[in-house]
């Protein structure tokens, strides 16, 4: 009886939260759709497993961090004003990035500290000898040519890359079957990510653009990995380049699935860790036409990740 009267009451606070704007767009509830936190990967477990922690002593060590450092938290809602958005989802994405993925430092100065120990060192992006930059001239990346602005260009040379060569043979030799991200932007080892944001960057790449409009940082090239590793290590433009993926991702799900996601943090927190936002919205959109007119339509769900970001809102929101 408990468990249905439950369901009921998640059935009905679905059916009457979900509201539509005039322009046709509908707004994502705050809340988590899933009652329970959804299953949390495995690799996340073995880390925190590894470092002999917790998941509930890494979110209280990120919230100290948070509480604790003002001119951290007066840096993430000057960014988030530049970007227009609200500051909560930057707190989502830290606190989601170093509960499941990294331990947080206990200040911000430890972070200028890791982003130093990086400076001078020399690195490139390539594959197997083969640099980015002459491999995204290969004829079969040629259909990105006439893509205007950073994002459209690498996310359609990402796409080139899982349609054509991810896991295949061609032209004699074999590529891995992987992320773009991880086997030609990754001169440590494959997945890592860096910094307050833990960006990758391969992000960097795709939201230069963006960044460098409403930030002023110089636009980066995938000739220069330094330049793209300072970005994402240090403090200051790490944070603007978590607030272009998160702009990037609510204009994507308007835009595209005509959802409004900009008042739900678990979303966006979800979106900022898996990534890959405009077709994730497409794929949303494709369901919503499929089921017809007249039916409600199927909202984006939060993972493990964005599921934490919403039961934990009361508290983060206290933060600010």
């Amino acid at each position: 009886m408990r468990l249905l009267l439950l369901s009921l009451t998640t059935v009905l606070g679905f059916s009457f939260a979900v509201s539509a704007h005039a322009d046709g767009v509908t707004l994502v509830p705050k809340g988590n759709r899933n009652a329970e936190q959804p299953d949390i990967p495995g690799a996340s477990k073995r880390r925190t497993k590894a470092g002999r922690t917790t998941f509930d002593d890494k979110y209280d060590k990120v919230r100290d961090l948070l509480a604790n450092d003002r001119k951290l938290m007066d840096k993430i809602k000057a960014t988030a004003r530049d970007y227009r958005i609200d500051p909560i989802h930057m707190v989502g994405a830290i606190v989601g990035e170093h509960t499941y993925n990294v331990d947080a430092y206990d200040r911000l100065q430890s972070y200028y500290v890791k982003a130093a120990a990086y400076a001078g060192n020399s690195f490139r992006f390539a594959y197997d000898g083969i640099k980015v930059s002459d491999f995204v001239t290969r004829a079969e990346f040629s259909a990105c040519a006439g893509e205007n602005g950073s994002y459209d260009l690498w996310t359609c040379r990402e796409r080139i890359w899982d349609k054509t060569f991810r896991g295949n043979t061609v032209d004699g030799v074999d590529f891995p079957n992987n992320r773009f991200s991880a086997v030609f932007f990754q001169p440590f080892y494959a997945g890592q990510t860096f910094g307050l944001g833990q960006i990758n960057p391969l992000t960097a790449l795709e939201l230069s653009d963006m960044v460098h409009e409403k930030s002023g940082y110089p636009k980066l090239d995938e000739n220069d990995a330094n330049a793209v590793y300072e970005a994402i290590m240090d403090p200051d433009k790490s944070l603007a380049y978590m607030a272009a993926s998160i702009r990037m991702s609510i204009d994507d799900y308007r835009r595209i699935a005509k959802m409004d996601i900009s008042k739900n943090p678990g979303v966006t927190a979800t979106l900022y860790n898996v990534g890959n936002s405009d077709q994730r919205a497409a794929r949303l959109a494709a369901r919503n036409r499929s089921r017809g007119e007249g039916v409600a339509p199927i909202l984006p769900e939060e993972n493990y990740y964005g599921w934490l970001v919403n039961d934990k809102l009361a508290e983060l929101e206290s933060l600010l």
